[in-house]
């Protein structure tokens, strides 16, 4: 009894953090200082180190060298009395699928936004992932020793275009390069971190010239915490004073309940507010006992089951990153019920295959820390187990499965092959790595050109890999231009039917489907629905799932530009079968060249992916960066100057933005910036779509 309560106790100080953020937000230089006021390094390290060591969570030699993150990194920190295990994830958008991942197992997260530029486009992106994922957030604002930095602004914008509530418990005591701390508002108390790091907290009285500032503020949080606890509402209502535990109580109540965002602020560069935010965390963010997890039981119809922190109960663990290491692949999992210890046999339930866990690693960047046993909540890593990314492992007495993670759509290809042919095995080695460990790095063989296509989430993301295959399998390839992922879709609904009827001697083949083909609208995330109205028996139950995969199979390829078609609802409502002839097969063919047969009928037309451009330009460039957008066949939604600066967000197709990374710089001396996300597809234009068709034809003729 008394190890189950010591157990409970850990769990209850257990916090499972990520660490989400714009690019160029500071979230890696505030986990480096995290790791050193914990204890964890001993010496603080940049992301652009002078000396090319670079900052520890960014181990790899290509994030040195660009100063981004590009895999995200999971260490594990004490702070006090409670365990971190912190993932600091990339900011951007093109290695988006590891912030998904990431928050896909974590219970909690710090949002990092800079203190100038504030609210931005992968801002908006992380902050959805945490809504689906309906991870609890804290919000810090870094860098507010920048210039133009302005914290209150910052947190209007969180209010205004990411809808939360957010309130500081902290203000700066200064700003820009006068910065000296800041003030809690919770203790009342000004804060100085104080010698050569920042590593010796002081709390003081609050500066006369603050004082005033920070009474009005502290109210106000009163005030805003009472419009979301009630408890904290009687307390207001009534006049009686509300203390400070009062108050955090009802913080992490309200910050649990995705009700109110904690803001912090500080500066990580600088070495101010980071003890602050850890703090926080350990306050406000949840312990894995206090989120609760749901599998599916695989036996029981996919029935879902809850989860439970006890030793006692069968392990359920979810594996969520891979990683090649130097003893052969590394899978991240979080253990979400039971215990993992080394030697244990656990059951993959996706392919029915038992394992031995040989080594059991508890890891720090690209460190391993052996462990015995880990239990519910932890985040560790094993070797040797051949997974993919989002197994379920669990004991052999339950069969669950944890729901799966969103996987975005890729956006762009590319053709890749070994220049000499002796390296043809290490770049087969390199893709299927690469596959497995990142969802979004697809690869596909085109019969037609006979050439490997990569396809992936923009330029930089099949550029890392292009050079990873150099570097890591010394594999010199050659590559092709980049190509956009064009898709297919259709714009009338219709009604057809096919008879597909075969006697080639014995059993023949018959089936007959009659069905509705329409379109979905684009907006919808639907790429494809199957209805089945039939009544009465026309099409026996058991061939129903063969038209399903008839109708999938069409969809693969398209008739236009031979891309994959997406939005349609296939429906069928009658047909006919043969209590001989009739088979899954049949009905699969039957339902495959129905789609085929009736595909031009539906008025099918190319969709192109269309991306959210942000641009940000010093206000002399406005007018060049502006006629450059308009020049790509962008749509510019909103314009907005500040400090100096002009940033521009436009909804810009893929296909014309190829090389806009060189002329940005041209126009604007090499001091503009931008960002490019997916958005949606849409309609090519009319003679963009013949122009595609040609060049199809063309590049036919010429394969043949």
């Amino acid at each position: 009894m008394r190890q189950a309560t010591q157990k409970m106790k850990d769990i209850a100080l257990a916090r499972n953090i990520g660490i989400s953020a714009h690019i160029d937000s500071g979230k890696t230089t505030l986990t480096e200082r995290i790791l050193f006021y914990s204890g964890k390094i001993h010496r603080i390290a940049e992301v652009r180190g002078k000396d090319g060591v670079g900052a520890k969570m960014d181990s790899m030699e290509l994030e040195r060298e660009k100063g981004i993150t590009i895999q995200s990194a999971a260490t594990h920190v004490d702070w006090k009395d409670h365990g971190i295990n912190i993932i600091d994830t990339p900011g951007h958008v093109d290695f988006t699928v590891e912030v998904e991942r990431a928050l896909r197992v974590l219970d909690g997260a710090v949002l990092v936004l800079c203190g100038v530029a504030g609210v931005q486009s992968q801002s908006l992106t992380v902050t959805r992932q945490m809504n689906r994922y309906k991870v609890p957030r804290i919000a810090f604002i870094n860098k507010l020793d920048r210039q133009g930095a302005n914290p209150l602004r910052v947190i209007e914008q969180l209010k205004e275009k990411l809808d939360l509530n957010a309130h500081p418990l902290c203000l700066p005591i200064g700003l820009e390069d006068k910065i000296q701390g800041v003030i809690d508002l919770l203790e009342m108390k000004a804060v100085y971190f104080l010698g050569e790091n920042g590593e010796n907290v002081t709390r003081q009285d609050i500066p006369e010239n603050f004082r005033a500032e920070a009474e009005e503020w502290h109210d106000k949080l009163i005030e805003e915490v009472a419009n979301v606890d009630d408890e904290i509402a009687d307390l207001f209502l009534e006049g009686r004073p509300v203390t400070k535990e009062d108050l955090m109580a009802a913080i992490r109540r309200a910050t649990l309940a995705h009700k109110f965002i904690p803001v912090y602020m500080g500066t990580a560069f600088k070495n101010k507010g980071v003890q602050l935010l850890l703090d926080a965390i350990c306050n406000f963010m949840p312990s894995p006992n206090q989120i609760q997890h749901t599998a599916l039981n695989i036996d029981n119809n996919e029935e879902e089951v809850a989860l439970t922190s006890e030793d006692e109960k069968p392990l359920v663990a979810l594996s969520f990153k891979l990683e090649d290491g130097r003893y052969g692949q590394l899978t991240y999992m979080r253990i979400y019920q039971g215990t993992m210890a080394k030697g244990d046999i656990i059951f993959n339930t996706r392919t029915n295959r038992k394992i031995k866990i040989p080594r059991l690693v508890r890891m720090h960047a690209d460190e391993m820390h052996d462990i015995k046993e880990a239990g519910a909540g932890d985040i560790v890593a094993i070797f040797g187990v051949d997974c993919v990314t989002g197994d379920t492992f669990c004991h052999n007495d339950i069969r669950y499965s944890m729901s799966s993670m969103h996987i975005p759509e890729t956006v762009i290809d590319l053709a890749i092959s070994p220049k000499l042919r002796e390296t043809t095995d290490s770049f087969s080695k390199a893709l299927n790595r690469f596959t497995k460990e990142d969802p979004t790095f697809k690869v596909r063989y085109d019969e037609e050109s006979s050439q490997t296509i990569i396809s992936g989430m923009g330029e930089l993301h099949l550029q890392v890999y292009v050079e990873r295959i150099r570097r890591e399998y010394a594999c010199e390839v050659d590559i092709g231009k980049p190509q956009v992922a064009y898709r297919e879709t259709i714009t009338k609904p219709i009604d057809c039917e096919y008879l597909h009827k075969k006697q080639t001697g014995g059993s023949g083949q018959y089936a007959y489907i009659m069905a509705k083909m329409e379109p979905i609208p684009l907006e919808e995330t639907t790429h494809y629905d199957f209805v089945n109205s039939t009544v009465g028996g026309s099409i026996p139950k058991e061939y129903i799932p063969s038209c399903d995969k008839g109708f999938q199979k069409a969809m693969r390829q398209g008739q236009i530009l031979e891309q994959p078609v997406v939005g349609v609802r296939m429906s069928i409502y009658d047909g006919k079968y043969h209590p001989v002839d009739s088979s899954d097969m049949a009905f699969q063919i039957c339902a495959e060249t129905l789609f085929k047969d009736n595909y031009f009928r539906a008025k099918p037309i190319v969709l192109e992916p269309v991306m959210k451009l942000e641009v940000t330009v010093p206000n002399e460039f406005q007018g060049a960066a502006t006629a450059l957008i308009n020049q790509r066949r962008s749509i510019i939604m909103s314009t907005m100057n500040e400090h100096g600066f002009t940033t521009v967000e436009a909804e810009a197709p893929l296909a014309a933005m190829f090389g806009f990374s060189t002329d940005i710089r041209s126009v604007t001396q090499g001091k503009g910036e931008f960002t490019l996300e997916f958005l949606k597809y849409s309609p090519v234009p009319k003679q963009l779509q013949e122009d595609l068709i040609k060049q199809e034809c063309e590049e036919k003729k010429n394969a043949a």
